[in-house]
């Protein structure tokens, strides 16, 4: 073998590696799975990441698909297993895959500021305090909802309640109270506001208003991942079409929220909640909110 034909094998095998590396690099050819809470199984959910779902596949050679969780219980499933590659989570789940499942947070979300967690009853209720709700049964959001099911358990601590029932969807709360199954009923203020109108026969008081402000969900991305390659996928991200980012809710210039508060009122109800709620769990009676 002559040394220039030696030379020029040298140089392709150098090319072959490099181009491996970049690839590398950048994931070509893996799955990127993005996650994400929707209450309803509409087309609107899937199609507003059509085109970040491309650009993603684009300019990562990976393929892109989106697995959107129904409630927060069901994501929370896949964030313990790692099965989502890039979540786009609201602040409880955010919390929760940053401390326990080591997910790092990329983008804020776009949302509502000083978003608070409230307690809802009917109007009429003889219930004026927290403290009237020991033996009574009160609807809860699932796991993982920060204004629905741990602000609410945090602001309950030292009751036993007769039931808890875990409702699916911030309306089911709602309808659970207008319905007279539940006697009190969490969740955002916000999501009172939207659904309280398809009630129209049925008038409900807020019982309690949470003083803290609930932080902004989060892009956070797999730990599973690569560290060169996560910060690749941030970069991709941060440089997509700024359509694109409102389409989806990121922020690419935004500060990443301050989970602190977030977090301790998550391990603190893990200390007064000692109850290990299996998948699709609607009720738990009694339920006594003390610390163990």
């Amino acid at each position: 073998m002559n040394s220039r034909y030696s030379r020029r094998l040298f140089l392709l095998q150098l090319f072959f590696l490099a181009a491996c590396g970049s690839r590398s690099l950048q994931g070509e050819g893996e799955e990127l799975i993005i996650g994400t809470v929707s209450y309803s199984e509409g087309q609107q959910t899937l199609s507003q990441y059509d085109r970040l779902i491309n650009y993603l596949g684009e300019k990562t050679g990976s393929l892109v698909r989106l697995e959107p969780a129904f409630n927060e219980n069901k994501a929370l499933e896949r964030i313990r297993n790692r099965s989502w590659s890039l979540v786009f989570a609201p602040p409880g789940l955010a919390a929760i895959a940053i401390t326990q499942q080591q997910y790092r947070p990329l983008f804020t979300l776009e949302g509502v500021q000083n978003l608070r967690s409230i307690l809802v009853v009917q109007e009429n209720s003889p219930i004026r305090s927290l403290k009237d709700l020991a033996n009574k049964t009160v609807a809860l959001g699932q796991p993982g909802s920060a204004t629905g099911f741990y602000l609410p358990i945090y602001n309950l601590y030292g009751l036993t309640l007769a039931e808890i029932l875990l409702a699916p969807t911030p309306k089911t709360i709602l309808s659970l109270v207008a319905e007279g199954k539940a006697d009190a009923g969490a969740l955002s203020q916000r999501e009172f506001n939207v659904y309280k109108t398809q009630f129209p026969q049925i008038s409900f008081r807020v019982l309690y208003n949470d003083p803290h402000s609930v932080p902004l969900g989060s892009v956070l991305i797999s730990p599973t991942i690569e560290r060169n390659r996560q910060e690749f996928i941030r970069q991709v991200l941060s440089e997509a079409a700024s359509v694109l980012a409102q389409e989806t809710g990121y922020v690419p210039t935004g500060s990443i929220p301050d989970y602190r508060y977030m977090i301790s009122v998550v391990e603190r109800v893990k200390s007064i909640f000692p109850y290990e709620l299996q998948p699709g769990s609607a009720q738990l009676k009694p339920a006594r909110l003390f610390k163990g």
